[in-house]
């Protein structure tokens, strides 16, 4: 039962308008407009039934009683993590298996992980007289579970979003910062390998943090062995990743080392966005995009459409939107009394906010292209679908307040 006292019409108005900007830009991105030859794909109006089918899946979730909700939480989790084994098995598009293709329309698990895995990693972590090493390992192993799965489609960028939920949620559940910091650790390593002195630094750093905090010489020397060692099998890694996901890296640090190749579509994007100016080339009139040489335009560059065709101004008005969307989700976590949808909303406003930094600092050349969409913008049923019903997710929680403990 929606109770219209407590249900934040707010927080759904942004939502709204969210989705339709992203319908908008789509028909845009759609459209190719040279001279007097104008054609449109079809991704537009497909968008549009994605988004009153999710619009119309969260009203069903607000009325869906909670009891029911709590129960099916733990085999929607099972079934996702079957999907994407499945998945391994489907037909390959674009040299990955992350879809399913069912009459034309394409359904991708990694979307659906990434809320189901938040709602179970909530259920566990929130449970009375948890010790906060054990709300860690557990949170991690619900987590690492699809993550590994969906490295094998693969999808590394898709990975990145759970361990960043995941840290949220352990914040949310009021985990010390220095456990959270040995959990985090081993992304640092990563990072340190690039450089060897940097290796021993952060070993260093990170040993001496934890003797400051007094932890146990057992537990400080594992921890500097394990992302030491880490940090020095890293080229074993990189020598073992395909050469698309080389290059995408690559690309990053130096995009002019192959400018047709790998560096093409990071090149593309920061052309189309600075060609856009203050005002925007025009509704329509994308020349990047009306000539094809920004790829992925309707999907992952879609950002780099927007900055083109209206320019600073628009991409400012949907940053301004993004802004105040994730701003009420902010409150919207800090009303909710309840542990479980407490850290799980944080986890969902989390993923959320991850997904849109790390998509528009990749149209804008900030971070390597990783194959993550605009929230609520970019094309894609499975993504606005899971989008939209994690923010109906928060919307139910705080329309609950009052009702159960």
């Amino acid at each position: 039962m929606i109770n219209r006292k407590k249900f934040d019409f707010v927080l759904a108005a942004y939502l709204v308008l969210l989705i339709l900007f992203g319908c908008l830009a789509i028909f845009s991105a759609s459209t190719t407009h040279i001279g007097e030859y104008v054609s449109t794909q079809n991704h537009w109006w497909k968008q549009l039934i994605f988004a009153v089918v999710s619009l119309g899946m969260m009203f069903l979730l607000m009325r869906l009683p909670m009891p029911i909700f709590d129960l099916i939480i733990i085999p929607a989790y099972i079934l996702n993590i079957l999907a994407l084994m499945a998945v391994l098995f489907a037909p390959e598009v674009s040299g990955a298996h992350r879809w399913f293709n069912f009459f034309g329309l394409h359904y991708q698990p990694s979307e659906s992980a990434k809320l189901f895995t938040v709602l179970i990693v909530a259920r566990t972590i929130s449970r009375e007289n948890m010790s906060e090493i054990r709300q860690i390992l557990y949170g991690f192993g619900l987590v690492i579970l699809p993550v590994i799965l969906i490295m094998l489609e693969p999808d590394f960028g898709s990975t990145l979003v759970f361990m960043f939920s995941l840290v949220a949620m352990l914040i949310a559940a009021d985990v010390p910062l220095l456990y959270i910091l040995l959990l985090i650790s081993p992304v640092v390593s990563v990072l340190s390998s690039l450089w060897w002195p940097a290796i021993i630094i952060w070993i260093i750093v990170l040993v001496g943090l934890l003797l400051w905090n007094r932890l146990s010489w057992i537990t400080t020397a594992i921890a500097g062995i394990l992302n030491g060692f880490l940090a020095l099998i890293m080229p074993v890694f990189w020598n073992s990743m395909k050469d698309y996901q080389q290059g995408r890296i690559g690309s990053f640090l130096n995009p002019m080392a192959d400018p047709l190749g790998a560096g093409y579509q990071i090149i593309q994007a920061k052309i189309a966005v600075g060609s856009g100016s203050i005002a925007g080339k025009g509704w329509l009139q994308g020349t990047q995009k009306n000539m094809n040489f920004l790829p992925e335009h309707h999907t992952d560059f879609i950002f780099s459409v927007i900055g083109e065709e209206f320019g600073f101004i628009g991409a400012l008005i949907l940053l301004t939107l993004f802004v105040l969307f994730f701003w009420r989700l902010i409150r919207a976590v800090g009303e909710i009394r309840v542990g479980e949808r407490r850290i799980a909303s944080a986890g969902i406003l989390s993923y959320l906010m991850f997904q849109t930094f790390i998509n528009i600092s990749m149209n804008i050349g900030l971070v390597p292209a990783t194959g993550i969409p605009l929230p609520f913008i970019s094309y894609g049923g499975s993504n606005l679908l899971f989008n939209t019903l994690g923010v109906g997710v928060v919307l139910k929680y705080l329309n609950e307040r009052g009702f159960m403990k």
